[in-house]
């Protein structure tokens, strides 16, 4: 009898606390969205090889920033490679090189480089522009709390808000996409309004405008799941640059004719 009224308490005691610390939807969007607009703090992470990384060094591009740990097999795994299919998509419509990406491992002291080196290795994933990075445990609640990620632990890992944050070239969030499965519009489109309304460094080069132009020349197809070359806009483009030619041309050949009669007046 008293082994039965023991056990009776401990599994109302784990009932309390479990329900204390259940993981609740509403509060964790409130919480993310509450971050939208705020400057991050720069802090210092490690990457797959054990380097120092400053948060701050990705500053001057867009950045997406997605929060996982690597003993997870289902939700993680399933959002890592939606990311993935995503990030291909914009890269190919755009280029390699018009933002970074950041997986953080949030579960410390487990999330160590090698593990997360391992993570990445799972997925093939070898891109320059993404980086797997670990935080010390002393800046865990921080970091999370800048990006506005919730989490919970459970006896079965964690319960967590499933969100990328999109990091503008100031460092400051932008937006959050939610979900662990997203087309690449979800990501493609916020991306390209800070690409094309951000400032980047060398826009005088030709590989610089042609890269501009790919940007605002695409559109989003739902049916491929891909971007496209927006031909219409092309067709308007160089309409445009047609007659800005044609009205060069006119003024050319005015001035010219001007000049030859000013010419032979002259030389009566």
């Amino acid at each position: 009898m008293q082994y039965r009224i023991t056990l009776l308490l401990f599994l109302f005691q784990f009932a309390l606390v479990s329900q204390a610390a259940a993981f609740d939807p509403a509060l964790a969007l409130q919480t993310s969205q509450a971050v939208v607009g705020k400057t991050l703090a720069d802090h210092t992470l490690l990457d797959r090889s054990g380097r120092p990384v400053q948060l701050s060094s990705y500053r001057g591009k867009p950045l997406l920033v997605s929060f996982i740990y690597t003993g997870c097999f289902q939700v993680c795994p399933t959002t890592t490679r939606a990311l993935q299919g995503a990030v291909r998509a914009v890269q190919e419509a755009w280029g390699r090189d018009q933002f970074n990406v950041i997986s953080i491992g949030f579960n410390q002291p487990a999330d160590t480089p090698q593990a997360l080196k391992s993570y990445a290795a799972q997925f093939g994933i070898d891109d320059p522009n993404w980086e797997f990075l670990s935080p010390p445990a002393s800046i865990v609640d921080a970091l999370t709390r800048d990006f506005g990620f919730s989490y919970v632990a459970t006896p079965a890992g964690f319960d967590h808000i499933l969100q990328i944050s999109i990091v503008d070239a100031q460092g400051r969030v932008y937006r959050q996409i939610y979900g662990d499965s997203f087309a690449g519009n979800m990501l493609g489109e916020p991306l390209k309004q800070l690409i094309n309304g951000a400032p980047v460094a060398d826009k005088t080069s030709l590989a610089a405008i042609i890269d501009r132009v790919r940007i605002i020349c695409t559109v989003y197809d739902p049916v491929t799941g891909e971007y496209r070359v927006n031909n219409g806009l092309l067709l308007e483009i160089a309409g445009g640059l047609t007659f800005l030619i044609a009205v060069i041309w006119f003024f050319l050949a005015e001035w010219r004719k001007q000049r030859n009669l000013r010419k032979l007046s002259s030389a009566r």
